[in-house]
Order: structure tokens, then C-alpha cells, then sequence
């Protein structure tokens, strides 16, 4: 979803040549394949098929193939986005062979070291020439810590690039008759954490949890499979539960912008949703991006059973929050970033 307009932006010079490199790491057809379908993003030149394993042996992995792809290819710079382990682990390739690096979405910060996320993050940054930041907030961390104003550069957000984008097309999507259920009649639950979804009788509880706060409203999950198993038996939770496999981008966009509300523990979706006006419950104690909270419709709502159940009945009895605007996230972020990059490397 960050990567699709920035790709779409670059084949618009013709004074540049880019290369998608697939690390491999979100491998699942359901976290790969049919994003780049859905998104029109050109099959990846480089596929490192690099698969799941603990983050050292991922990050080492991802290391060792993406050195060979530089040496061969020699880029003037490496584009990287996110927190993710590929992030880090390319970043650090290019800059130890002297390539310079550029990281969409700088500067976040939970302030939590023990999410993997953020330590991917706060060391990307440091070692980055091009720092593209989504939020004010993401300056002022940069800045906190040291880094050179001249290389922050507050250009938006992608993935506000990408929904724009596809909004109407994900209109048209049959997803809602498929599982039978009415606009605005459902609460859309996601959850992928481990923090919340390794330890089973934690899931359970905020599952039921939330179900509780939904008072007969049909809760829909999409769930990995791992998830899923975590979850137990499917009929200790009624029919309000509509647990159903991971979506495809243009499929779980038509259920978010028709839900009543999501719950999640997902940062892109708590910027999606602000995006789009609906109202956003984030089930952790921290966020890295507080302008959904200042400026959009999400609340932080923590892990509490009790605090959950409350906040979606609270919720669910309000009227629908009105659409915030919030400063930059206005669709031209990959253009803002492509037009800094070429400037810079075709001088």
C-alpha cells in the first residue's frame, strides 16, 4: 500500500529508472500476491523469497541476498518503507556498501523498545539520507534525536495516497453481500500483534470482550489461520462472531469504510480510518502515529476486557465522527517524495 503510488509516481520520469525488490517476507498470497493485483503495482523485478524465521536469521537472510542484487545493480539509492524487518535489513545493506538510503514513513514512535517495530524504526533513521515523514509529530522525534534538519522532509502519507486511489473501486466490491451483511450494521475487528494474539486466553478474552461490547452487532474478523487457531472453538463465540480468512486490499477497504467501527492494534489501519471518518478503537497502551488521535477519529483504548466492552458501547451509540482533514494527507505524498529524490540524484 506505501509502495504502489511511489512506484506509479516513478514511471512517470523518464529520467530514472527504478526496481521493485520483493524481500519475501510477507509471503502469504493473502499479504502479497493479491495486494500487487489489487493494486496494479508492476510484478517485483527481484523476488529475495526470503521466508518467515526468527528476526535475526529473517534480518541476516534478507541481508545476504539484497547485497548481491546491489552489487550487481548499483543504484544511486535504496527506497525503503515502514518498520518491518526488510526495512532495517536492506537499509543496512545499502549503507555499508555506501548507497544512500531514503525511508518513507520517518520518525514514528511508540517509545516502546519492546515492539520489534520500533527498534526497525528508530535505527532506519539513523542510518538514513532521505527522511519522508507522514506527521509533525515524526519531525520533532527526528529532531529529538538528533537528526539533520536537512534530511526531514514532511511530504504526507502514502498509504492516504493509495486509498484515495482505490476508493472507488474498492466501492464496487460484493464483499458485503458474500458475507451477508448491511453497511453500517457490523464492527470490523483485526488483530495481528503478538502481544495480543500469541497468548490464547488473552485473545480470547478481548474477542469476547469486544463482542460483548458489540451487544448483537455481527463482528467481523479476519483472521491468519495461526489467529484463528489461537481463538478455539468458533462456537463458544455465537454467530455474532464472523471469523473469515485474510482479505485482499480492495475487498477489506469496502469493509472498513462501511463498518460501524474498527477495533484494531494495526498503525496503518488507524490511519485509514481517519482517513475515511470512521470512528477507530486501538487496542494497545502506546501509538506511534498520535495525529489519528489529535486530528482523526481513533481512540486508544489500551487491553483491558472491561475498557474494551465500554469503549465500543460507547461508540456504537454515537453518531458517526465527521471526516478530519488532516494536514498533508491530501493523495500527492509519492509525488512530493519522487520529485525531492529526482531532483537530488539526476542533478
Amino acid at each position: 500500500m506505501k509502495i504502489a503510488p511511489i512506484a506509479k509516481a516513478f514511471n512517470k520520469q523518464k529520467n530514472i529508472l527504478h526496481l521493485i525488490v520483493h524481500t519475501g517476507q510477507h509471503y502469504d498470497e493473502k499479504m502479497s500476491k493479491v495486494f500487487f493485483s489489487d493494486l496494479e503495482i508492476p510484478k517485483p523485478h527481484v523476488n529475495l523469497g526470503v521466508k518467515k524465521s526468527s528476526h535475526a536469521a529473517q534480518t541476516a537472510e534478507i541481508m545476504s541476498r539484497f547485497e548481491k542484487v546491489l552489487l550487481r545493480e548499483k543504484p544511486d539509492c535504496v527506497l525503503v518503507v515502514g518498520d518491518v524487518n526488510s526495512t532495517i535489513a536492506c537499509s543496512l545493506t545499502a549503507v555499508k556498501l555506501g548507497i544512500k538510503v531514503a525511508h518513507v514513513e520517518s520518525g514514528l514512535r511508540s517509545f516502546d523498545r519492546s515492539m520489534p517495530e520500533e527498534v526497525n524504526r528508530v535505527l532506519t533513521d539513523q542510518i538514513s539520507d532521505y527522511l519522508f515523514v507522514t506527521e509533525k509529530s515524526g519531525v520533532q522525534n527526528l529532531l529529538n534525536e538528533g537528526v539533520s534538519k536537512k534530511k526531514i522532509f514532511l511530504v504526507g502519507n502514502t498509504m492516504i495516497d493509495t486509498l484515495f486511489v482505490n476508493t472507488k473501486k474498492a466501492s464496487r466490491s460484493v464483499i458485503l453481500k458474500k458475507l451477508g451483511l448491511k453497511k453500517k450494521g457490523y464492527v470490523l475487528l483485526t488483530l495481528h500483534r503478538p502481544s495480543n494474539v500469541d497468548d490464547p486466553e488473552q485473545l480470547q478474552q478481548m474477542v469476547q470482550a469486544v463482542l460483548k461490547g458489540a451487544e448483537g452487532v455481527d463482528v467481523v474478523f479476519p483472521a491468519h489461520p495461526r489467529t484463528k487457531k489461537q481463538l478455539g472453538p468458533l462456537k463458544a463465540y455465537g454467530l455474532q462472531l464472523k471469523a473469515i480468512p485474510p482479505q485482499g486490499y480492495l475487498d477489506f477497504l469496502k469493509l472498513m469504510s462501511e463498518s460501524r467501527v474498527v477495533v484494531t492494534d494495526s498503525g496503518g489501519i488507524q490511519e485509514e480510518t481517519s482517513a475515511l471518518g470512521i470512528p477507530c478503537l486501538t487496542l494497545r497502551m502506546n501509538t506511534e502515529r498520535p495525529v489519528t488521535i489529535e486530528k482523526g477519529t481513533n481512540i486508544l483504548v489500551g487491553v483491558n476486557p472491561k475498557k474494551i466492552r465500554n469503549s465500543i458501547r460507547d461508540v456504537l451509540g454515537q453518531k458517526r465522527p465527521a471526516i478530519r482533514n488532516i494536514p498533508l494527507w491530501d493523495g500527492k505524498a509519492a509525488q512530493r517524495i519522487v520529485t525531492i529524490l529526482c531532483k537530488d540524484l539526476v542533478a
